[in-house]
């Protein structure tokens, strides 16, 4: 049963993509003169997006933000990676950004063409000319107000837990002057593990925007800032799985109390 719900879910990603993919190419001619940045088209996609994750009345996702948040300042976002379900997710914070998205992803029909249509930006893991391209495209779109979205870590842990992170995202908010905007994501590796064909359809997903990290506050020293950032956001990460995990055993001290007692 689950895996014919995955399915119908994935027919109608495909379905409703198409629509937005053809929607967006109408919309892009009408919208280029007063919106270089193409952020329009990025919130139209962002809607549609996260509307995937309140689909499911099942997926309880808490998207908590930081007081240091300027929506009118851009920044290089960087979050840890647990599943596909990340993208969606992250549809829901409320910045316009470029995604940094592996290039494969941009041959998907309609979701990947829509990715092209957005102007987000593809990497080829390995190629040392599509590093350097990355890099380029990600600062001049820094340096034109735009913000930019990658995963810290380069690909999804295999286990949830925040791996070491690339030095490319500090570098670049170092070169341009831009703070990192670090998010934390938990709790959707439950709803897709890594080359899982099937849906778990009852999850708890937390997002925590961090306050910005500044390069000027490290001397804009990129690897010095990664550090911080990578310290951050694993505590952060440890704060969430506590705080989730103290009503279960609040739940667990109950019933021990009440089997004791012989109260129900």
């Amino acid at each position: 049963m689950n895996r014919i719900i995955s399915l119908c879910y994935a027919l109608y990603f495909f379905l409703t993509a198409a629509v937005l993919y053809l929607v967006s190419l109408i919309i892009l001619p009408l919208s280029l003169p007063f919106d270089e940045r193409r952020e329009f088209l990025h919130r139209l996609a962002s809607i549609w997006g996260f509307h995937f994750i309140q689909l499911n009345p099942w997926w309880n996702c808490n998207i908590s933000l930081c007081d240091g948040l300027d929506r009118k300042q851009n920044y290089v976002i960087v979050a840890n990676h647990q599943s596909m379900a990340d993208i969606f997710v992250l549809s829901g914070i409320p910045v316009a950004f470029k995604w940094v998205s592996k290039k494969s992803l941009f041959k998907i029909p309609f979701f990947g063409w829509l990715m092209y249509v957005n102007e987000y930006i593809p990497i080829e893991r390995g190629d040392r000319n599509s590093i350097k391209l990355l890099m380029n495209n990600c600062r001049k779109w820094l340096l034109r107000g735009a913000s930019i979205a990658m995963f810290a870590e380069g690909t999804r842990s295999p286990d949830g837990e925040i791996k070491e992170f690339k030095n490319g995202p500090f570098r670049l908010a170092a070169d341009c002057n831009v703070p990192v905007l670090p998010i934390v994501i938990e709790g959707t590796r439950d709803i897709i593990r890594k080359h899982g064909r099937a849906f778990n359809f009852n999850a708890n997903i937390s997002v925590r925007v961090l306050e910005p990290v500044h390069p000027k506050d490290f001397n804009n020293d990129a690897s010095r800032m990664r550090l911080h950032v990578q310290q951050k956001m694993t505590l952060a990460l440890e704060k969430i799985r506590a705080k989730n995990q103290a009503p279960i055993d609040m739940q667990m001290q109950t019933v021990k109390l009440s089997q004791g007692t012989g109260q129900y």
